[in-house]
Parts: structure tokens; sequence; C-alpha cells
């Protein structure tokens, strides 16, 4: 795997919010949790931890869906494709969706997450699996160990 040429850009099902790129991602992930099964409506959601600095919403005003608690989940307005998600007490990265990016194709999940809820059939290429969340002191060597295959 190797990062494409930054930045990057993409958008909604509409086209009515767009954004922006300027990092790579700190870390792959798939989450196979229930929750996200249903939020996505497939079988596991895709993320990039994005730094915070290397996000910007360039057009339009995503608004607040999913959950509303602690975590924010962030949506179109119009269209209401999950774009993204601020993590309460993680506020150095945004949680991308990929898919939401111009041109997807270079990302592939490189931990999974939540596999003790996940649909007997869905296999990704992640290189890491937990059965819920890693330890938070994992998230460490996995940034490091993903950003160093990455390339970067």
């Amino acid at each position: 795997m190797s990062y494409p040429p930054f930045p990057q850009d993409g958008g909604c099902r509409c086209g009515q919010v767009r954004i922006r790129i300027s990092e790579p991602p700190l870390l792959a992930m798939a989450c196979h949790c229930t929750g996200c099964q249903r939020m996505s409506a497939s079988a596991y959601s895709l993320s990039a931890a994005i730094p915070r600095d290397g996000f910007t919403v360039t057009q339009g005003e995503p608004v607040i869906g999913g959950l509303h608690g602690a975590h924010r989940h962030y949506f179109c307005p119009h269209c209401k494709s999950w774009m993204f998600t601020r993590a309460d007490g993680m506020d150095w990265f945004v949680n991308l969706r990929p898919t939401m990016l111009d041109n997807p194709g270079w990302f592939t999940p490189y931990v999974e997450t939540w596999t003790s809820e996940k649909l007997p059939w869905a296999t990704t290429p992640a290189v890491h699996s937990y059965e819920q969340l890693p330890a938070f002191e994992d998230f460490a060597w996995l940034t490091e160990a993903y950003m160093k295959q990455a390339g970067s």
C-alpha cells in the first residue's frame, strides 16, 4: 500500500458537503459493531483516522446524526451520507469514512474492531483483529506500524 498524493478531496453522495484531507491517515480501520452495521447499512464501517489539522470541510454544513452524545457522527443534511465522526476526548483526529473520498481505492483497513459482533461471512484484509476495541495503549504501536507499512 502507498498513499496517493495529498490533498485528497471528497464529498457526500449528493455533493452538497465537500471535504479535503491534506495529511495521510494515522490508522485505517473496519468496525464490525452492530451500530456501524446499522448506520452504514453494510457488514461493517470503514474509517480513516485523519489528523485534525489535515481535515477540512470545504463546502456545506454537515449535521449531527446517529449518536447525539459524546461521540458525534456527521452527515450531509440533504442526502444523509454518514461522512465522519468526532470522538469525545480524542480531538487530535477526525474519523473519516474513506468512501467519501473521490478516490478511495487506495484505502485498506489495517485493523478490524468488534469482531465479536461481525456477520459470519464478513471478511476484511485487516492485519490486526480485535473482539472489541484495542487497548488504549495499543493505538501507539498500531499507528506506528500502519504508517511504516504505508511508507510515510
